[in-house]
């Protein structure tokens, strides 16, 4: 393997795929796609692995049309030929493709990355066709050295995908298919390098993992103050991180969305509460079926995920997948007029409560659902957990339903199977007070009533997830039993 760049952070499971990919000796032409969010680093990744093995990397520019992308290719296919700019003068994709794949296939390790290819597709719609032809022609790999490894890179997730679908050219051919997501919330505070593990939870919830942030956003650095932080970086008009602006460069990556001001309101009524496509149609006063196919534009983008119920089948939940979006919808766009006078610090100030029920709140559940996937199998006797997610129990006793913020099923369990063994069931809040024992009783009484409809509940670990610790009568608890689990931040962090 490739030794991967110190420059690059975590990502060794990517680097490990890509420079396999890279590496192999087969003489056939091979091809891989890699898709993911803007700011999530795709273009580092791939420059820094076309610079490791001295591959061809070209980017596409949104703005430029046909004939200069064209030349411009050319020109970079003759620098990397050593030849002096203006050598090649290539009249289609045909022959731009496959003039880069013939110089690249000199190299020892042969790799051409296309990235923004999306921008591409807008004026030669052509490429993934002329692609499938030229990489048909290059199976029999006749020459001495491996054939040419291409990569084909875009943040227009929705494009990207159905490269591959259906009667798609390239569909069956790709041997890569990677779906570069954000840091994790710790890979994350380290990235970042924040001491304190609260700013570096209200960092995440309002940026998330996305490493491409960090150049734009890290002065001044959060450590010297969260509310600082934010009013100098998303609340600021003249960065070009301010949430407004980063909202609207989001939306515009996709091609399909085009009605702005209609993905706007969804937006605005997910993070208001909304849950459904019943519900988000009720919020913007229209028919459930005006706004089906939006969401499904959103979801095949990644801006809004929808989340089964672990236990039972029923509506799935309706959330906005990125923390940026999130905090614009709810924070920045009702406080606008504010922000662009120059009032950040007196709009957050009346934002601060929104901020910590809707948005810090959830952001905690969804973080202790992703220590639970990721890092509780060290703490729990039954190790590795199956899925994870949420779900709701009814208490026909109390003539009212439960709200289970993290459940577990054990490891090998379908979710929604009849009389699943569970795994944890655990309850997150975000609030400044302590948890103590009615949070364990709650959580106990959960239990017991998935134990009387079915549930194997006889290993099941009570997890509390708590900002700001626990009552010593509780801690006491803990410590005579093998079936709780306190979580604090700096057990979610893995610090102290």
């Amino acid at each position: 393997m490739l030794a991967k760049p110190e420059d690059v952070v975590d990502r060794d499971r990517e680097w490990g795929l890509l420079t396999e990919f890279v590496t192999d000796p087969d003489p056939a032409m091979r091809l891989g796609i890699v898709s993911g969010r803007r700011r999530h680093g795709k273009s580092y990744l791939l420059q820094a692995l076309s610079e490791r093995v001295g591959g061809l990397y070209v980017t596409a520019v949104r703005e430029e049309g046909r004939l200069p992308a064209m030349r411009r290719f050319s020109d970079a296919i003759a620098a990397h030929a050593g030849l002096r700019p203006g050598t090649l003068r290539l009249t289609d994709w045909r022959e731009v493709l496959s003039n880069a794949l013939d110089v690249t296939v000199r190299s020892q390790t042969p790799l051409l990355v296309i990235d923004e290819l999306p921008y591409l597709l807008q004026h030669s719609p052509e490429i993934p066709g002329l692609l499938q032809q030229l990489y048909d022609e290059r199976q029999r790999g006749t020459g001495a050295g491996p054939g040419a490894r291409v990569i084909l890179c875009g943040s227009a997730m929705s494009v990207m995908h159905e490269l591959l679908s259906g009667t798609k050219p390239l569909r069956g051919r790709a041997v890569i298919d990677l779906r570069l997501g954000a840091f994790d919330y710790r890979a994350c505070r380290a990235f970042w390098q924040i001491g304190d593990p609260l700013t570096a939870l209200q960092v995440d919830a309002v940026l998330g993992g996305a490493p491409g942030y960090r150049p734009v956003a890290a002065r001044p650095h959060p450590d010297d103050g969260f509310v600082s932080w934010l009013t100098r970086t998303l609340l600021d008009p003249g960065r070009a991180v301010y949430s407004r602006t980063e909202t609207e460069y989001l939306l515009r990556e996709d091609p399909r969305i085009t009605q702005h001001t209609l993905y706007y309101d969804i937006l605005t009524a997910i993070a208001q509460g909304a849950t459904t496509p019943t519900r988000i149609g009720a919020a913007l006063e229209r028919q459930r079926n005006a706004v089906t196919h939006p969401l499904d534009v959103l979801e095949s983008t990644g801006y809004i995920r929808r989340e089964q119920d672990i236990l039972r089948p029923r509506h799935p939940v309706i959330t906005l997948a990125d923390p940026v979006i999130r905090f614009n919808q709810l924070i920045t766009l009702p406080q606008a007029a504010t922000v662009e006078e120059g009032f950040a610090e007196e709009a957050w100030q009346a934002a601060a409560p929104t901020f910590n029920s809707k948005i810090l709140g959830p952001h905690f559940e969804d973080l202790a659902r992703t220590f639970t996937r990721r890092y509780a199998h060290t703490l729990l006797p039954g190790g590795l957990p199956g899925p994870v997610g949420t779900t709701e129990v009814a208490d026909p006793g109390a003539r009212t339903k439960h709200e289970v913020d993290v459940i577990a099923l054990a490891l090998g369990e379908r979710p929604q199977a009849p009389r699943a063994r569970i795994a944890l069931l655990g309850e997150a809040k975000a609030t400044a007070a302590r948890r103590g024992t009615g949070d364990l009783q709650r959580l106990e009484r959960i239990r017991t009533l998935l134990a009387d409809q079915g549930y194997d509940t006889t290993g099941t670990t009570l997890a509390l997830f708590s900002l700001h610790g626990f009552y010593p009568d509780l801690i006491d608890s803990a410590a005579g039993r093998d079936d709780l689990l306190l979580v604090d931040l700096a057990t979610l962090y893995g610090v102290g």
